[in-house]
């Protein structure tokens, strides 16, 4: 006991010493082990404090725990002990120092997802590209800082399917004494979408790949970590939301699914977008959101209806013809104050495979311009890049059969290199103690072969479909601006591809279905107010032409965010060099970077 009341009394010690410069911010967190030399808890309560623009946190405990969902008891990987894991609150300027302890039987890394990491690269996460992951019972403590960014973002482990139950959300609010760009609402609520398996999840994914064939699909979806009263027994733990009539609320949409985009409707309401990606948008009401895996969603909500009790509600939006998807809707329930009514009322919902909706709903958004933090689009192109992103087939091996179409294993490419991760060590580590055979330098801005890529006729040809497994990425001058239009193909079937780039934000120029046309397709283009992203969904048989900065010295995936895409190998990597100044450098590993 007095310990414990030395230690407090040092901690607001260290509190009042701060007042000037610094926020005390609240997370509650279950806590299994807490570092009592730099932090404070209380119970389950830990309070931050951020002196000298340093903001700690406790540690972020992984391991296995139980959890009851579907009737069933399932052994999954959380976050101190829970998922989604804490949602962390932090402040426009502040620096993170976040240690993650690995007591889970499985190497894990943590991706914080859209954080620009200006010259923290080293923080971003992703395995076997940043660093190497976290063995079992180690640690590593990321570091970074987040400037020039506003608005909901999220983290999420980056290894295996690991991140169906290990993620969380990571809120940026302005600084002090600066204001949304819209009229404060009420209260804010984390509306963090998930998605279920009644099994082992790394199973799923070991057992897919092995055959050759597709994952089983998920059983259920989740809102904030809750299937919803749709499901069986699921009832008495649906996440409710509580609301005043004539208030106006921040919903922070956030999709952690791992291979379904979502729609998303709460019934009655009008929805007003105002972010996405932690960029701000000009206001667009619609009455549905669509949000790809790895994007974030920020939307106002004005409870203007009877006093009652309304669905929230999402399900899938699949694209891809003839494939199995959960068709299962999760539900919360948006309930007034005063209401007496004890049945919710349903939103009707999208068609599973409503493409147009989708696409009005991503081609309507635009960049607020005179938001902090916009930047104008680059009008100068350097290089200018065809990817084509879709499926294909790798060879199952002489006298073999596999589970994939043709009999052959199923892949995915970017311009028909299917991606694969290094082991020995990570590539960030090999460009900065230039360290060869890691990866090689030689993705070209063009695909080697040029065909009618949306003609589904062409889905099996067997000049076309084949791919084979490289590290080949692309390298990058330091601040060039580059253009890439995405590309979708019919090879094995068209889809709809969530690309998402770590370490940059990009402009989304246009969007459009069949191939590209540079003849008639960039007088399309939106130079003035396109929105800003991190994930953008490419069409189903179509394209998105993007472009940004390279800014940002490292090395930084280029992805699908569908996962069983990514592991069939839809990726590759920009490796940016440095600028030539202490400022555009990436500086040395930390030294307790995890080994391989």
């Amino acid at each position: 006991m007095a310990r414990a009341l030395l230690f407090l009394a040092l901690a607001f010690a260290l509190f009042a010493s701060c007042l000037t410069t610094a926020r005390v911010v609240n997370f509650t967190f279950n806590v299994y082990y807490l570092d009592v030399s730099t932090h404070l808890c209380l119970t389950s309560i830990c309070i931050l404090m951020r002196c000298d623009d340093q903001l700690w946190m406790s540690p972020l405990q992984v391991k296995n725990v139980t959890v009851q969902k579907l009737c069933q008891n399932r052994v999954i990987t959380a976050v101190n002990g829970i998922s989604p894991g804490p949602l962390l609150k932090v402040r426009e300027g502040d620096s993170l120092v976040v240690k993650a302890v690995n007591k889970s039987p499985y190497n894990i890394t943590i991706h914080w997802h859209g954080v620009l990491q200006l010259l923290s690269a080293w923080a971003d996460g992703p395995a076997y590209t940043t660093q190497c992951p976290i063995q079992t019972g180690q640690t590593y403590t990321y570091r970074f800082n987040v400037t020039g960014q506003e608005g909901t973002l999220w983290w999420h482990a980056h290894l295996s399917t690991l991140r169906a139950t290990v993620y969380g959300g990571l809120i940026i609010y302005p600084r002090l004494g600066n204001k949304y760009p819209f009229a404060t609402p009420s209260k804010e609520f984390p509306i963090i979408l998930g998605e279920w398996w009644n099994a082992n999840v790394l199973d799923v994914e070991t057992q897919a790949l092995a055959s050759g064939g597709a994952p089983n699909i998920s059983n259920a979806f989740l809102i904030n970590g809750q299937p919803g009263d749709l499901y069986p027994c699921s009832t008495n733990g649906t996440y409710k939301l509580n609301v005043i009539h004539g208030k106006t609320y921040l919903l922070r949409i956030i999709n952690a699914a791992l291979n379904s985009e979502l729609f998303f409707k709460v019934a009655n309401h009008t929805l007003t977008v105002v972010a996405v990606d932690a960029s701000y948008t000009s206001p667009y009401q619609t009455d549905v959101v669509l949000v790809a895996p790895g994007q974030t969603t920020d939307v106002l909500l004005t409870t203007n209806q009877f006093i009652g009790s309304y669905y929230i509600a999402a399900r899938p939006y699949a694209s891809a013809a003839g494939v199995s998807f959960d068709n299962t809707t999760t539900t919360g329930i948006l309930i007034y104050k005063g209401t007496n009514s004890s049945t919710p009322l349903m939103p009707t919902l999208p068609d599973f495979n409503d493409t147009d909706t989708a696409d009005t709903f991503i081609s309507n958004l635009t960049g607020l311009t005179t938001a902090r933090f916009w930047k104008p689009v680059p009008q100068t192109v350097d290089e200018n890049m065809l990817m084509t992103i879709g499926l294909g087939l790798i060879s199952c091996g002489a006298n073999a059969t596999c589970a994939g179409p043709l009999g052959q294993k199923l892949g995915a490419s970017l311009s028909n290199f299917s991606f694969q991760f290094p082991t020995k060590l990570s590539m960030l580590e090999a460009l900065f103690h230039n360290v060869s055979g890691i990866y090689n330098a030689s993705l070209p801005n063009q695909p080697a072969v040029s065909f009618d890529y949306t003609n589904t006729n062409n889905s099996f040809s067997s000049s076309l479909v084949y791919t084979a497994k490289s590290t080949t990425v692309k390298q990058l001058s330091f601040n060039s601006t580059l253009e890439i239009v995405f590309q979708d193909t019919s090879l094995v079937g068209v889809d709809n591809h969530p690309m998402h780039i770590h370490g940059f934000n990009f402009h989304v120029l246009a969007q459009g279905f069949g191939n590209y046309n540079p003849s008639t397709d960039t007088s399309n283009y939106n130079l003035v107010n396109p929105q800003l992203r991190n994930t953008i969904a490419v069409p189903v048989g179509g394209w998105t032409a993007i472009r940004f900065q390279a800014n940002n010295p490292g090395v930084w995936l280029v992805h699908c965010h569908l996962d069983d895409h990514f592991s069939w190998g839809l990726g590759s990597a920009f490796v940016v060099s440095n600028g030539g100044t202490s400022a555009s450098t990436l500086p040395a590993p930390p030294a307790d970077l995890p080994k391989c």
